[in-house]
């Protein structure tokens, strides 16, 4: 009999995927702050696109930081 419910991916590989996240969001949030560096900012640089692309970045951490503690805290209480 088929499960209504699809199977979950095993925790390893949601743990990859959190870090893959949180790992790609860090080198992005670097490069966006660089941006905004005024030794690095050239004229064109357009201060509010990277304030929106900085907050993102630092969203996107934040949510790939609460996954893996919330696949931590599944795993420690099984």
């Amino acid at each position: 009999s088929a499960s209504a419910f699809p199977p979950q991916k095993p925790k390893s590989e949601l743990v990859r995927t959190s870090l893959r996240l949180l790992t790609s969001s860090a080198y992005r949030l670097q490069s966006e702050c660089r941006k905004a560096l005024p030794a690095e900012s050239s004229p064109s640089t357009d201060i509010q696109l990277v304030t929106q692309q900085v907050i993102q970045c630092a969203y996107d951490i934040a949510k790939a930081a609460k996954q893996l503690v919330t696949i931590t805290t599944k795993e420690n209480n099984n």
